[in-house]
């Protein structure tokens, strides 16, 4: 009998074909809505290998009742949806599909970071609604980009990428990190800065931090009242990392000028979510990594490391005890 794969959202059929080859592949038919978790427990009882989303919930619960199961391959560069610690005793395989999304990531960001500067959607959104009147000199004025600093929460590939971005517009760029990044330091130009001073310099915070338990709530009422009152904050990251009502609370006091958010920490959120009645943010519904192309070479990395494993091959993108 063929191994069984359990892919827990539509992905493109074209991603599939050698991995149909080898298994007997189901494929949850949603292509926003999540796998209900029953489902999903069903399918992993029997499963040899899963294609997840960060959505899933790859728990002990899961592990416990699923004798087959070998290989977890999780279709983002993030991985806290899956317990870690917990598949490596039991000998499971984890994957992730970093590196192929990095530059459509940090353009997103870095997209973000400008719509939130010069309050893109808000002046879309008044033209929509027919207030545009006139031309006036400080009509819908944002902040500039250029020659402003930039501070950088996390220097992983995506921050690298975002950097370069940033030095074409002569930005000074700080950064923090949990190690000294001293290679991108001299390739880019960087300065390393405690997370407080960072805070306290950038005119721009950028938030690509992973989630971990160090992280979380990173960004609460005491960093935010530590940045700029004319600071903008960006996160492409993981909703976790920020406490959502401190946020709140900076928008509404003017701690902050203004924020930009790709992530939350329950998603979806609800159209009457607190956060979206500030003018001042600019909220995407996670679509960090949302190219066609991007998301095709994605669903492929998933398949192939699918694939490897299956053929007792070392998959390309492991995730391992020490990366968590």
């Amino acid at each position: 009998m063929k191994p069984y794969i359990f892919i827990t959202r539509k992905i493109p059929e074209a991603s599939l074909n050698e991995l149909q080859r080898m298994a007997d592949v189901t494929m949850w038919e949603e292509e926003l809505k999540p796998v209900p978790r029953d489902r999903l427990l069903k399918e992993a009882a029997k499963a040899t290998g899963l294609l997840t989303m960060l959505s899933d919930k790859i728990d002990a619960e899961l592990m416990d009742q699923s004798p087959n199961l070998k290989v977890v391959a999780n279709l983002a560069v993030g991985y806290d949806n899956i317990d870690i610690p917990y598949a490596d005793k039991k000998g499971m395989i984890i994957c992730n599909t970093p590196d192929v999304l990095t530059d459509t990531t940090a353009d997103l960001t870095f997209a973000l970071l400008m719509a939130t500067a010069r309050r893109i959607t808000e002046a879309a959104q008044y033209l929509k609604e027919g207030k545009w009147t006139g031309w006036s000199p400080l009509l819908l004025a944002g902040t500039d980009i250029h020659h402003k600093t930039l501070g950088i929460v996390g220097m992983g590939r995506i921050g690298e990428a975002v950097a370069k971005r940033a030095a074409g517009f002569d930005m000074n760029i700080l950064y923090h990190n949990r190690s000294r990044k001293e290679e991108a330091e001299r390739k880019l130009g960087l300065s390393y800065r405690s997370f407080e001073d960072l805070l306290k310099a950038s005119d721009y915070v950028v938030c690509l931090a992973p989630l971990t338990e160090e992280t979380k709530d990173l960004f609460d009422e005491k960093a935010f009242q530590m940045m700029k009152s004319s600071a903008l904050f960006i996160n492409a990251s993981r909703g976790g990392v920020v406490v959502e009502r401190a946020l709140d609370k900076a928008l509404t006091k003017g701690w902050i000028k203004g924020a930009g958010l790709d992530v939350f920490r329950e998603e979806p959120i609800h159209p009457e979510h607190f956060l979206l009645k500030h003018d001042n943010l600019v909220a995407l519904p996670h679509i960090g990594s949302a190219s066609l192309e991007t998301r095709m070479q994605m669903a492929r990395l998933a398949c192939k490391n699918i694939e490897n494993v299956l053929q007792g091959l070392t998959p390309p993108a492991p995730v391992t005890v020490k990366d968590a």
